[in-house]
């Protein structure tokens, strides 16, 4: 059975292919009620870790938690240790567990368990700003999880397939672009999508990492306790308890709503006597700057199209998709840059698993062509000077085409004879490079490598090495980078002279 998965950073959402149509997947809770998504949450009980639907009853009983930990994604390494109550483990085991307990709780707790048939066939989603670690980490927690992943693709590619799915009739020879915009719980991803003969060519991403739904709802939070004059509590139950209460309030809203009644309850013994209300109207004015940062970050976009001699008015719409769009002021301020042809998805925090659904297919998606791009410039970082200054070779640059599911790697190599006697590799991916080649704005760094040049070193001890300059001429050094469909980067370097090399997966 074909299913499309959103990883979200609050929730993580299912759809199934069915007969042609895409329905969200259900999964039951504890009290027997049955909800569209499954909570994106991890938990400690007894030390060990809980994750989804159990771990949701776990913190609500004042078990230690995490949410939202797809947010440190964009930002830890594969090795650094992520400690939730009394237990510490790595990013990859903490998206494998979780992966593996939705898996579980598909065959076993959702509406779709009694039709269910291995293998799992998946399209995944990744934010388009995703860096090369966080798709690896997450295209392996689903193959150890036991799911059969046919395409890890970019969130607004996928919400740009359900568009094209749903709107047809809004593309034309003449209105062929379609501008993603996904706000999600902990996210803001952007895609301007080439929609045309079952072509979607992703023409420019954008976005923010730290920005969401989670954001709307600190606001909120924060204007709350200024009024109840109350300050963050540092418990941690207590936190998740004045957060939950926000949160549900928020997604409660509607265009005419007029105020926000909070109780505060989290705070227990220090909750206020009378609950607090606070005007819409001043929770907007506080998040409008929020949703301004969204619409900066289109910026590029918009410029794209500008170099394309395309006008906004070719634009077959803007679609708006993320559980965060459900906020009424977010499509309200987009509305007031973009006029008329801006579209909210009937299903907006469920659009980008239903695009992936699609693509899983098959039948549906057949004649459909994807082709994403590298949303960041990636390169490596090299000694000079006998390394005493760092020099920026951009191997991949932002913008450059991935390969399309099922074709051979992108592949990029560099050839040079070593000048040093150990290479030290640091890599990274960064949202700009400016005039001098060096990249700026949003860097994430990545593997830091040492390799063997000089004859007779082991890679153990090349740490306690000082990096000197080789007194003749050094070996032929080969690097080979490969990029697969999901954006994943490996490099092969290689000493060829010696015939000896080591594959590292970035």
């Amino acid at each position: 059975m074909e299913l499309g998965i959103d990883l979200g950073t609050t929730r993580t959402i299912v759809a199934v292919h069915d007969r042609g149509n895409y329905p969200i997947v259900g999964f039951s809770e504890a009290e027997g009620d049955l909800i569209e998504h499954y909570p994106t949450v991890t938990a400690e009980v007894g030390g060990a870790l809980i994750h989804g639907l159990d771990a949701e009853v776990a913190e609500r009983e004042g078990a230690p938690s995490l949410r939202s930990w797809k947010r440190l994604l964009a930002s830890t390494r594969q090795d650094e240790l992520i400690r939730i109550g009394d237990v510490e483990v790595t990013a990859p085991d903490l998206v494998a567990g979780f992966v593996e307990a939705l898996r579980r709780d598909l065959l076993e707790r959702s509406n779709i368990s009694k039709v269910l048939r291995e293998p799992l066939d998946v399209v995944v989603s990744v934010p388009a700003n995703a860096h090369s670690t966080q798709r690896f980490v997450t295209l392996e927690a689903f193959r150890r999880a036991g799911f059969r992943v046919r395409a890890m693709i970019n969130e607004p590619s996928a919400a740009g397939i359900e568009y094209a799915h749903r709107h047809k009739n809004t593309l034309s020879s003449k209105r062929e672009h379609v501008l993603v915009y996904d706000l999600g719980g902990g996210t803001f991803d952007a895609a301007l999508v080439y929609i045309a003969a079952g072509h979607h060519d992703i023409a420019g991403t954008t976005g923010v990492a730290q920005l969401g739904g989670d954001d709307f709802d600190a606001q909120l939070c924060a204007m709350a306790l200024e009024k109840a004059g109350r300050d963050f509590p540092d418990e941690p139950k207590a936190r998740a308890d004045l957060l939950r209460e926000c949160r549900a309030a928020k997604e409660a809203l509607h265009p005419n709503t007029k105020r926000i009644v909070l109780d505060l309850e989290g705070l227990g013994p220090d909750a206020p006597t009378e609950a607090i209300v606070i005007p819409v109207a001043e929770f907007y004015e506080r998040t409008r700057p929020l949703v301004i940062q969204t619409l900066d970050a289109l910026e590029p976009l918009v410029a794209t199209l500008r170099e394309e001699e395309t006008q906004s008015g070719d634009i077959a719409g803007i679609y708006m998709v993320g559980g965060g769009t459900g906020l009424p002021v977010v499509p309200r301020v987009v509305k007031e840059r973009f006029g008329r042809r801006v579209h909210r998805s009937p299903h907006p925090a469920a659009a980008t698993a239903m695009g992936c659904a699609i693509l899983a297919a098959g039948d549906d998606a057949r004649g459909l062509v994807l082709s994403e791009r590298f949303s960041r410039h990636f390169g490596v970082f090299r000694e000079a000077e006998q390394g005493q200054r760092c020099v920026f070779d951009p191997v991949f640059s932002k913008g450059t085409p991935m390969p399309p599911g099922g074709s051979s790697p992108l592949v990029a190599t560099r050839r040079y004879r070593a000048a040093h006697n150990v290479g030290h590799f640091r890599f990274v991916e960064s949202a700009y490079v400016d005039d001098q080649g060096d990249p700026t704005g949003d860097l994430t760094p990545h593997a830091e490598i040492l390799f063997p040049f000089a004859s007779g070193l082991k890679e153990g001890s090349l740490r306690d090495l000082s990096i000197d300059r080789l007194p003749s001429e050094g070996p032929m050094i080969e690097e080979r980078y490969e990029v697969d469909a999901a954006g994943v980067i490996a490099v092969t370097i290689t000493n060829l002279d010696a015939n000896r090399g080591a594959r590292f997966v970035l």
